[in-house]
Order: structure tokens, then C-alpha cells, then sequence
């Protein structure tokens, strides 16, 4: 058992979660590295192998699923992976840092779950239902029907946010960074 620890952060889509988690990973005294994700699904314009995914076929996938390498995997749709590579959080532990999450709330959990003394598991709650709408539709990125399925999605995250160690509330996002930062260094400190 190391002595590095999992900090996870989870949210609906619109959140704010990878603003903070951007914010947390600049400030070096924390010594973060954030966990990259391993995928299924195909690259999307720039994105780079090791950088922003780990990108797998699904056939690789599964084989991993099989020789117990996630921490935790969720298919999304069918053969549409994403998960946690165990040897990703050995690779930033070895560096002598703590591994950051921006994850899902069901990955979050899980993550929870498997590791209890090491975890910090936070949720970041938008001030409302209608507010992260309005936060999703100012971005422009996506059609209405997929809006209504990410705050379908959001109403049973929200649900699930009294998992969580804690609950960070993204009224004002730098009041919000602040607190995150807190948060973590406060944790992190408890080494």
C-alpha cells in the first residue's frame, strides 16, 4: 500500500468539474496528475494516444476487462468503453504524486468503493436543474435532444451526490475553485 491518494471529482455535464480540476492540476504544491482515461471509442480531431485517452479496440478493451486491469470501466453504449487502467494510477503514483479524477459519478463511486482510506470523493452541484441547462445550452455545442439527455442524466447524479465525502456547491465558480482547493489541500495534508 502506497501512501498516494485518489482525488475524485464528479458532476453532471456542466458542472464545472474540469474548470476546477484544470485550476487544481496548475497549482504545483498539491503535486496532482490527472488520471487519463482509457476508450473504445475512436479519436476525435486532435486528440492524441496517452494524452487524452488511452485508446483501445473494444476486443483490447475486454481483454483488459478479463485480466482484472481497471479500477473501474462502464460501457457507455455497446462497445463503448471508458475506464480506469490500475496501471495508470500506478504510473503517478511512482512519480510521487496524487491521482486527480474528472470523472462520472458512477466512476467516481466505484473508484470510491475500491480504494475508502485513500479516496477524497467530491461532487460538484450546480445551483439548480435549470441553471446547468442554461450553462449547457451557452456552450453551443449540442443539439436539444442531446441537452435534454444530459439533464436526464443530471436529476439521477444529483440523486446520487449524498455519496460523496463532499458536496461543493458551483454557484461562483472562483468561490468554487477556492473551496476545491481547500478541500484538497486540507486531505491531502492528513497524509
Amino acid at each position: 500500500m502506497n501512501n498516494g491518494k485518489l482525488i475524485v471529482f464528479s458532476a453532471p455535464s456542466g458542472s464545472g468539474k474540469t474548470t476546477i480540476v484544470r485550476y487544481l492540476l496548475a497549482q504545483k504544491e498539491l503535486h496532482l496528475d490527472f488520471s487519463i482515461s482509457a476508450t473504445s471509442r475512436e479519436k476525435r480531431g486532435e486528440e492524441i494516444n496517452g494524452r487524452d485517452y488511452y485508446f483501445l479496440s473494444a476486443e483490447e478493451f475486454q481483454k483488459k476487462i478479463q485480466e482484472n486491469a481497471f479500477v473501474e470501466y462502464e460501457e457507455v453504449y455497446k462497445d463503448n468503453y471508458y475506464g480506469t487502467l490500475k496501471s495508470e494510477l500506478e504510473r503517478i503514483w511512482a512519480d510521487g504524486k496524487h491521482v486527480i479524477f474528472d470523472i462520472d459519478v458512477i466512476g467516481g463511486l466505484n473508484i470510491k468503493k475500491q480504494y475508502p482510506k485513500q479516496t477524497l470523493a467530491v461532487f460538484v452541484s450546480p445551483p439548480s436543474v435549470e441553471e446547468l441547462e442554461r450553462r449547457l445550452r451557452f456552450r453551443q455545442t449540442e443539439t436539444d435532444e442531446k441537452i435534454q439527455m444530459r439533464i436526464a442524466k443530471a436529476e439521477k447524479e444529483i440523486a446520487k451526490a449524498e455519496e460523496f465525502d463532499v458536496i461543493l456547491k458551483n454557484y461562483d465558480l472562483e468561490i468554487a475553485k477556492n473551496d476545491a482547493y481547500k478541500l484538497v489541500y486540507d486531505y491531502l495534508k492528513m497524509i
